[in-house]
């Protein structure tokens, strides 16, 4: 069993255009494993999601995928992985993502990478859990994001207090550090 948090990870299911966003997802895998961190992720095999279970798993490490039966019925899930917990909506998955992790990491992604990372954000908001939350800001992708978020502040559209919740990694490195 993992020593250290349940880290939940959002990233994408594509591969991205550049190999950096591939290479982040397997270093963040195998530094989480190497480290005893679980990892909570949503399951698929492929993209950047499968590049991050396989270098845990290769490493060592505890993951577990949530994926819900459509996507499975896709075949996009890993069978690989130490668990994978089948559930009926995306909603369920990410109840029961949280329900299982202790900190969340989140690398580039899509549209349900920033759906899940704003969830997490204002279910911090609200008191609802005090997760760390850390986003790595691969190769700049997550900059436009940044700047949006302190717009955000200075339109005093969000508090300072919130917008503290995320903290930014400029490496897999710093993440992990950050993680641990």
């Amino acid at each position: 069993m993992a020593g250290g948090p349940r880290v939940c990870v959002f990233l994408g299911s594509q591969t991205g255009a550049d190999q950096v966003f591939l290479q982040a997802a397997r270093d963040l895998g195998r530094g989480l494993a190497l480290a005893g961190q679980a990892v909570i992720y949503g399951g698929a095999r492929i993209g950047c999601m499968g590049a991050l279970a396989d270098a845990a798993l290769a490493a060592g490490g505890e993951v577990i995928g949530v994926m819900p039966q459509r996507l499975i019925d896709r075949e996009v899930a890993h069978r690989g992985l130490t668990q994978l917990e089948v559930v009926q909506s995306m909603a369920e998955r990410k109840a029961l993502m949280h329900d299982l992790c202790d900190a969340y990491a989140v690398l580039p992604g899509g549209f349900g990478t920033l759906d899940e990372l704003f969830e997490v954000l204002t279910a911090r908001q609200l008191g609802e859990h005090s997760h760390r939350i850390v986003i790595v800001d691969v190769a700049g992708y997550w900059q436009a994001l940044a700047d949006q978020l302190q717009r955000m502040g200075q339109e005093e559209f969000s508090r300072a207090e919130f917008l503290a919740f995320v903290q930014w990694a400029a490496s897999v490195d710093q993440a992990l550090a950050l993680l641990a």
